[in-house]
């Protein structure tokens, strides 16, 4: 058994001056019924960029059911770590509070660009986002010396928050140079973190070079995560663990027909994974890092792991 694809969901139309193009990263909320909100990042007419959400009927058959009018996050004002543009990451529900988890954009002269994390909160789907600090909750230190990438939170248990993002391990942002894994980092507040620069899933397969934008979800007693794996073209990556500490690769289960044209041939990225109605659902963006939209896939047939289950 394997994936089942659904085809495109949704892209920007073009016609919102903060959603010109790009639907990168999609984000899903439960909020009622089928019902379930996407974030997503989109870019502007000078490809900063802005987070939003669509509404989706999730199903066999996936269907739109309302845009947002303007974007819960914007970047920020000039001279703070997201000036450049704000993508996300994750959101997580804490009590009677969403955390929004990002990636805040500046531009560089010498390289192209720094990243570091950001956080937002609300009291509302609804509603913006408010920052909780100008600066970033977790930025550059002497254990992550260069870039920080696309948050993945969850809260372990009470008093107990895990964070996984990406991390570069070199300093060069070209082909042949760049290295990125994944890293993690642990608070009792999901405010403040600590990290030792501890590696949780690193480069293992041929020609791989990077692995970002982490998506976990818990199965029975097991927890499996997703993200994008890039060697000589953008595919999806899992691993699986116990104990949400020591991951094992598992990418076999992400594998996807590639062999149709359409929005996804090219690339295949920017997972998340979630649960609804007793099923195990995927969102990701295709061909060229969200332009083409995202799409939602659906798992058929038995437990996912269920040869690890047991």
């Amino acid at each position: 058994m394997s994936w089942r694809r659904l085809g495109a969901v949704f892209a920007p139309s073009g016609e919102q001056w903060w959603a010109r193009s790009h639907a990168a990263l999609p984000t899903p909320v439960h909020v009622t019924d089928d019902t379930f909100r996407f974030f997503y990042s989109a870019r502007d007419a000078d490809k900063r960029s802005h987070i939003g959400w669509v509404d989706v009927a999730v199903s066999d058959n996936p269907r739109v059911l309302g845009v947002a009018e303007r974007p819960v996050i914007s970047p920020g004002e000039d001279g703070t770590f997201d000036d450049s543009g704000a993508s996300i990451g994750c959101i997580i529900r804490d009590e009677d509070e969403y955390h929004l988890y990002y990636m805040g954009w500046n531009l560089g002269v010498r390289s192209p660009w720094r990243n570091a994390i950001g956080l937002a909160r609300s009291t509302s789907l609804d509603g913006s986002f408010e920052r909780f600090s100008p600066g970033p909750v977790l930025d550059r230190t002497p254990v992550d010396p260069y870039t920080l990438t696309y948050p993945c939170v969850l809260k372990i248990g009470p008093g107990q928050w895990r964070m996984w993002y990406g991390s570069n391990l070199a300093a060069g942002l070209d082909e042949e140079t760049l290295r990125h894994a994944i890293k993690v980092a642990h608070s009792s507040d999901g405010v403040r973190w600590e990290r030792d620069g501890s590696i949780a899933v690193g480069l293992t397969a041929h020609q791989e070079h990077v692995i970002v934008r982490p998506t976990i979800v818990r199965i029975g007693e097991i927890y499996l995560m997703s993200f994008a794996t890039r060697g000589l073209r953008y595919a999806l990556g899992a691993a699986w663990s116990r104990d949400a500490k020591h991951w094992e690769r598992i990418d076999e289960i992400m594998q996807f027909d590639r062999t149709e044209p359409g929005w996804d041939l090219d690339m295949i990225c920017y997972p998340a994974l979630f649960w609804h109605r007793e099923r195990l659902w995927l969102a990701y963006n295709g061909n060229g890092y969200g332009a083409t939209g995202f799409g939602l896939a659906v798992w058929d047939g038995d437990h996912p792991l269920k040869s690890l289950a047991g």
